[in-house]
């Protein structure tokens, strides 16, 4: 048994989380694609089994007010909430990241020059390593609005903002390479060159204290079924500051977002506070399967999630130093705690074969064109066990 073998059995002894992973339904393998899909919260089943066998099935159309369907989104939003460091009543859920992305950004567009009397605000300022999807909304809400877009790096926002630039979107932590972007210093740039700055929380929502209210920040968005486990396309979620959303001003007017829904007239009238982020019928079942997998966080602090996510990622990058053959791979995932969110990404030529091997002798990470192995490691069920021998899994096949 090897000396990384017994720390990791130590290290998994001492870790005020490892209960947590019974509550997943997990097979023998070593699963760190979670940044992808979470696992399945143990509980889930049987909830969703009651939704649609007697809330649908039998309570039918009543369960919109008897079941509490017509509230979900913002009793869901108020779950998440404190995940990513907000208070209630900010965060609705539902709908993809694509279409809260597209609503947050000419939101923040169109408050943006509001604040300025109209003004020359006629610009976006897109995180040019994005995950393509922002890009491509980014693309359409420039041509909406009449605007401008210019890609740049995160580190190149502060000096590219002008009197001109209405909104900035960012990711939190790139999809790639597992960096960790600086939100506080970010988000307090892009306001006081009076523009909005609006947040992708994809990666970063259930791995590490984000501290939405905290930091300021006005709009942000972030899926639910990577570090929050709701299942593959959950709905993803909204947030609007509470004092900005009595303008927060959606390209997307639906009838769930109407003062008076059942009302049917013509003219939209949007509702007050979180609400107005809403568009059409939620997805239920998606929805309250979310809602059960949330049921994992109760009482787990996100700032130990953090702590256990960061030991785990330098276990993880300590292990491959030692098993695999240098210069076979390269981190490119920063070695400095505040700059890194909770994956590894190693660059290595072979990279598609690799992972391919890699699953097939049971450790599951993902693969991004053209050379990265992108390795997630979810603190709530992820153990320095799977960490030691994913690494050593990776060294064989490495070898081989």
């Amino acid at each position: 048994m090897s000396e990384l073998t017994i720390r990791a059995e130590k290290l998994d002894a001492a870790d005020e989380l490892a209960g947590l992973r019974d509550r997943f339904v997990l097979d023998e393998g070593v699963y760190l694609d979670g940044n992808s899909l979470g696992a399945l919260p143990a509980d889930v089943p049987d909830r969703i089994t009651d939704v649609v066998r007697r809330q649908w099935g039998e309570l039918r159309i009543r369960s919109w007010t008897e079941s509490g369907w017509w509230t979900a989104p913002e009793r869901v939003g108020d779950r998440i909430a404190p995940l990513v460091g907000a208070a209630p009543g900010q965060i609705v859920v539902g709908d993809s990241t694509s279409v809260n992305v597209f609503k947050a950004l000419v939101a923040a567009v169109r408050m943006a020059r509001e604040e300025s009397g109209g003004g020359d605000r006629d610009e976006i300022l897109v995180d040019a390593t994005t995950f393509p999807t922002d890009g491509y909304i980014a693309q359409s809400a420039a041509r909406m609005t009449g605007c401008a877009l210019r890609p740049v790096t995160p580190a190149e926002v502060p000096g590219a903002l002008t009197p001109r630039t209405a909104a900035v979107l960012l990711n939190h932590v790139d999809y790639r390479t597992g960096r960790l972007y600086d939100l506080p210093s970010l988000t307090a740039a892009v306001h006081a060159a009076g523009a909005y700055a609006v947040w992708d929380l994809c990666h970063s929502a259930g791995a590490l204290p984000v501290g939405l209210d905290g930091h300021g920040v006005r709009l942000a968005v972030g899926c639910t079924y990577k570090y929050l486990n709701g299942g593959p396309g959950s709905p993803a979620f909204l947030y609007v500051r509470r004092d900005v959303q009595d303008r927060f001003d959606s390209p997307l007017p639906g009838w769930n977002s109407h003062a008076e829904p059942f009302g049917m007239r013509p003219e939209y009238e949007p509702a007050a506070g979180a609400v107005r982020g809403r568009v059409g019928t939620p997805d239920i079942l998606s929805l309250l399967a979310l809602e059960a997998a949330l049921d994992v966080w109760d009482g787990v602090p996100i700032e130990a999630v953090r702590a256990k996510s960061l030991a785990l990622t330098d276990f993880f990058l300590e292990c491959v130093a030692e098993y695999v053959p240098a210069g076979r791979v390269e981190s490119l995932t920063p070695a400095v705690h505040e700059e890194r969110g909770s994956q590894v990404a190693l660059r290595c030529p072979d990279a598609g074969d690799v992972m391919k091997r890699l699953i097939e002798r049971g450790v599951v990470g993902d693969f991004r064109h053209p050379d990265v192995l992108r390795f997630g490691f979810t603190p709530l069920y992820v153990g320095f066990a799977d960490v030691e021998r994913a690494a050593r899994v990776l060294a064989a096949v490495l070898a081989g």
